[in-house]
């Protein structure tokens, strides 16, 4: 007898994988059993184990949802953290240089 309570995992529609040094993000489309259409952003971090019994290799995972109703102030707002760190960067290396040049 089937549990009633089993929901089945909504399927992959797109897929795209970023690779970044030990981590690896996954963007990926999915369709909840509504029929809703929602984005899972993966995080998944490469960790080394070591212990008594075995040397090994775990991947930690960390993972948001985000809806179409809120793409606009999660882009807008990831482009304003991102505009602040190019701004703040560019201000760090003219500060360093002109140290540099004392």
């Amino acid at each position: 007898m089937a549990d009633s309570t089993f929901r089945k995992e909504p399927e992959i529609l797109f897929s795209k994988a970023v690779k970044a040094g030990r981590r690896i993000y996954y963007l990926d489309v999915k369709r909840s059993n509504a029929g809703d259409l929602f984005l899972t952003i993966t995080e998944s971090k490469k960790r080394d184990v070591f212990t008594d019994e075995a040397v090994g290799v775990t991947f930690e995972k960390h993972k948001i949802f985000l809806y179409p109703e809120d793409f606009g102030k999660f882009t807008g707002a990831l482009h304003d953290a991102i505009d602040f760190i190019d701004r703040l960067s560019v201000c760090e290396t003219s500060q360093q240089k002109e140290l540099s040049d004392l």
